[in-house]
């Protein structure tokens, strides 16, 4: 696959080596407002095009598939222009700031016949699917806790009065698009989606929020998630069943799982393989289902609906602590 990027920040260099450590891609085109960036980008890589037009660079024809790590708020804009050009799209998550974004998204790939992907990468990884594979059914989970939260040094611009991207409404920033999406994702791909979605959060001073805690209520059990990029937490993750407990060193990337049995107090440590890049494992789902897409095209469907799913609780629960973006359409 000839792969194109826009956003030229650590975590698209973290995918472009996991791009190439799969064998399935090449680094064929980089994109930025500004050349020198571009360029520097690309140096890294060998011979790329660099770009400075959206346009012309979307229409690039030795380009198969665009990764987008730009702004949030600049993700739907960027990847609508894409998938015009018949390209396919993979989209740093979280993809779009809300759901009239998502399905215009989908809609048009669709009738483009081109592939969307939101790069949530802990759903992708062996070990969150191992994990998976050993959850009893949904009716013997009587609750889980989730946490993912992280100090953000951009918070100190925040304290002195700026508003950093990550941190404003203006680019469809916040603790819960940028960490909490991913307990989000991982409680809907382990229990489906919840029945009824309460958030509590903390806004700072620019307007969204830093802090927060959510609670996913299903038809019998609740998922507690705390997020936060104001503050660190070391707290490991838990999933609570009738017979045992899962204990997870997290769930946006699981490398230690422990199963606690009740019945006789025993503890199994459960044999994990870690990926020098976090990355490389959605890597290699999205490049097999963009060669071949009639073979995994359930697979693809189920990444959609995942998708759509976690990007309407999120607009619900920002909704519900009066976080508004720039993006909204009231």
């Amino acid at each position: 696959m000839h792969l194109g990027i826009i956003g030229t920040n650590w975590i698209t260099h973290q995918f472009v080596e996991a791009a190439l450590a799969t064998k399935e891609y090449q680094l064929t085109a980089v994109y930025s407002r500004k050349l020198a960036t571009a360029e520097e980008f690309g140096s890294r890589y060998g011979e790329v095009i660099c770009e400075t037009d959206l346009d012309e660079f979307v229409h690039l024809p030795e380009v198969d598939v665009i990764y987008i790590a730009s702004p949030n708020s600049l993700h739907f804009s960027q990847a609508k222009a894409a998938i015009l050009a018949n390209k396919h799209v993979i989209v740093e998550k979280p993809a779009f700031s809300t759901p009239e974004e998502m399905v215009e998204i989908m809609t048009l790939a669709n009738e483009k016949n081109v592939l969307f992907f939101e790069a949530a990468r802990n759903i992708h990884e062996d070990n969150f699917k191992k994990v998976k594979k050993l959850l009893p059914p949904l009716e013997e989970v009587i609750g889980a806790n989730f946490s993912y939260m992280k100090y953000s040094s951009r918070y100190d611009a925040v304290l002195a009065g700026e508003e950093p991207n990550i941190f404003s409404p203006t680019f469809s920033g916040g603790s819960l698009a940028d960490l909490g999406v991913y307990p989000v994702y991982a409680s809907v791909a382990w229990f489906g989606m919840p029945k009824e979605v309460h958030h509590f959060a903390r806004k700072i001073a620019t307007g969204v929020d830093g802090i927060g805690t959510v609670i996913l209520r299903y038809e019998n059990f609740d998922v507690t998630i705390q997020h936060g990029k104001i503050g660190d937490s070391f707290l490991p993750s838990e999933i609570y069943t009738t017979a045992k407990t899962f204990v997870l060193s997290s769930v946006n990337a699981i490398n230690h799982v422990t199963i606690h049995q009740r019945a006789d107090h025993t503890v199994e440590e459960i044999p994990l393989h870690v990926e020098e890049n976090p990355m490389i494992e959605e890597a290699r789902v999205f490049a097999a289902i963009m060669q071949d897409p009639t073979v995994h095209h359930e697979t693809y469907q189920e990444l959609l609906t995942l998708a759509q799913g976690v990007n309407l609780l999120l607009y619900k629960m920002r909704k519900q602590v009066d976080v508004s973006y720039a993006a909204d359409k009231e």
